[in-house]
């Protein structure tokens, strides 16, 4: 990430004054026939798993869902698993992410590029993107060679 994107990423954080509350985000691997749907943010770095902030009376799962839809268009079709809780303290020291699996999904709309989302792709999973983001990178490495969680995004 550039000095340029980490300053406006935490403009952004003090705007909404999330250094002083705790924050819980949900992400989530949508893994479908061996691929992984990512997401490329404007403002950040790197492929993504798709995800955001969970909002005041929605559930992380729900929070999840919802993010996956609007940031690319695509709905979670049945179940999903959690696959752990991690502690994120890249920009502040009381940021929790829940990361979800979802093992079905389809196209509900066409995603149009925005503000906040620049491209998605769907990538095998022998053949990630060099430009991963770090934190997504380890996610997917967990997931998918099935180790346990780390507590650390």
């Amino acid at each position: 990430m550039s000095n340029w994107q980490r300053f406006k990423f935490g403009l952004m954080l003090r705007a909404v004054g999330i250094y002083k509350h705790l924050t819980l985000g949900a992400r989530t691997a949508v893994l479908v026939d061996g691929k992984v749907l990512l997401v490329r943010h404007g403002y950040v770095a790197g492929w993504q798993l798709p995800g955001g902030g969970v909002d005041p009376g929605e559930s992380a799962e729900e929070a999840a869902r919802r993010e996956v839809f609007e940031e690319t268009g695509f709905a979670i079709d049945g179940p999903m698993t959690l696959q752990g809780l991690y502690h994120a303290t890249i920009y502040t020291d009381r940021d929790h992410v829940a990361v979800f699996v979802a093992r079905a999904a389809h196209e509900s709309r066409p995603f149009v590029p925005n503000k906040e989302i620049a491209e998605i792709g769907w990538f095998a999973f022998d053949d990630l993107p060099p430009e991963m983001a770090p934190g997504a990178a380890r996610r997917l490495s967990e997931i998918i060679e099935g180790r346990p969680p780390a507590s650390k995004w």
